[in-house]
């Protein structure tokens, strides 16, 4: 089919591929879309989570790896890891000649992909937009909206934003976020297989009965802090029950990293009584299974805010990192501290589930954010837009 409007995607964490794989997939399958798929940041590394065969399990095409990561435990490597991806990614734009590019939230990497788009003319388009979090990732994210042309936040409080940081209202399209699709369509059960295909370290856990689900990633304003942080998490675990089994997951890259792995190894090889077993990675899917069927999610993640709102799963947030994000009541906001936290993951370990929530949406992002896309006509031209 002649015309087809080619769009690009640059996906740089595990994360971000939960948050647009309903639109991957939509628009894969689209005849007027000729669809690019970038993997870049910490995607395709193993000691990340390479997400590389769950991409092409799901039949997409991945257009080009571009490796970008500078590793290390300080904000330095966060610096210069944006200025690689920066570099590789004019190339590949110059290669791929998109009309569109779509960015996903707030990493760091991800303002790469903003300014080599903006600066190339082409209509970026972005995801998540209008949010109000802690950590480095509240100034990314409006970095990324003024460089952007066309929005997609998932809420009304982040659509008005949106609009009082001088974008066009003809510009912003709530959507709701794209992880609700997944949320909303996948199979909670977990199956007898589940193990088999996602790598873990430790013990074997046995889904049938209560378990908790970790998942704390480093603060990047609060660098210095983070092993501290990390360690007042692990303590709770010694104040759990014996019978409740214990999954942690691996953070992602960010400077702080290796202060929470490292903490986390040690506390493996320790000698407990408590089931517990760490994972690196799963399938947006296998995610899903995994927090649902949990008692509780603990941690910093935007997952407890976000998918486990639509879920109605207990959790209880750590520290600032979520810091303002709308959250539904199933969230138990505490400080990082051990005991603040034990209490908030006992009072939460005795729900069911809480009424899911609407909050950021009701499962069909995806192929509003595709409509919107194939609908729209591009420009790259943009003012400050005042409110009256």
């Amino acid at each position: 089919m002649k015309n087809k409007k080619k769009i690009c995607v640059v996906i740089n964490n595990r994360a971000n591929y939960a948050r647009i794989k309903s639109f991957l997939l939509l628009a894969n399958a689209d005849k007027k879309v000729d669809l690019k798929i970038i993997l870049a940041g910490s995607s395709h590394l193993f000691k990340y989570g390479d997400i590389t065969k769950i991409i092409k399990k799901d039949k997409l095409k991945i257009y080009i790896k571009l490796h970008t990561v500078v590793e290390g435990n300080d904000p330095v490597c966060m610096v210069k890891t944006t200025a690689n991806l920066m570099n590789e990614l004019t190339t590949a734009f110059k290669n791929i000649k998109p009309d569109i590019v779509v960015v996903i939230a707030d990493r760091h990497e991800n303002l790469a992909v903003a300014i080599a788009a903006s600066y190339m003319n082409i209509c970026l388009a972005h995801i998540q937009g209008g949010e109000v979090t802690g950590s480095i990732d509240e100034s990314v994210r409006h970095a990324i909206t003024k460089l952007s042309h066309i929005h997609f936040p998932s809420t009304n409080r982040a659509k008005n934003f949106l609009i009082r940081l001088g974008e066009d209202k003809k510009s912003v399209f709530k959507t709701g976020c794209p992880s609700l699709d997944l949320a909303k369509n996948t199979n909670k059960k977990i199956d007898k297989n589940f193990n088999n295909r996602n790598a873990f370290v430790g013990d074997i856990i046995n889904f049938k009965k209560d378990y908790l689900v970790y998942l704390f990633h480093p603060v990047t304003t609060e660098f210095k802090n983070n092993n501290i942080y990390i360690n007042e998490v692990l303590k709770t675990i010694d104040t759990m029950n014996d019978n409740i089994q214990i999954v942690i997951l691996w953070p992602n890259v960010d400077s702080g990293t290796d202060f929470i792995s490292k903490s986390i190894r040690m506390y493996l090889n320790k000698k407990k009584n408590i089931k517990i077993s760490a994972y690196k990675n799963f399938s947006p899917e296998d995610y899903i299974k995994l927090i649902y069927n949990s008692k509780c999610l603990i941690g910093n993640s935007s997952s407890g805010i976000r998918e486990s709102s639509y879920l109605g799963l207990p959790v209880v947030n750590i520290g600032s990192r979520q810091k303002n994000r709308e959250r539904g009541p199933n969230v138990i906001d505490v400080k990082n501290k051990a005991s603040d936290i034990s209490t908030a993951i006992k009072k939460q370990i005795i729900k069911k589930k809480y009424q899911p929530s609407s909050l950021y949406g009701q499962g069909d992002a995806g192929k509003k954010i595709l409509k919107v896309l194939l609908s729209k006509d591009i420009s790259i031209h943009k003012v400050l837009n005042y409110l009256e």
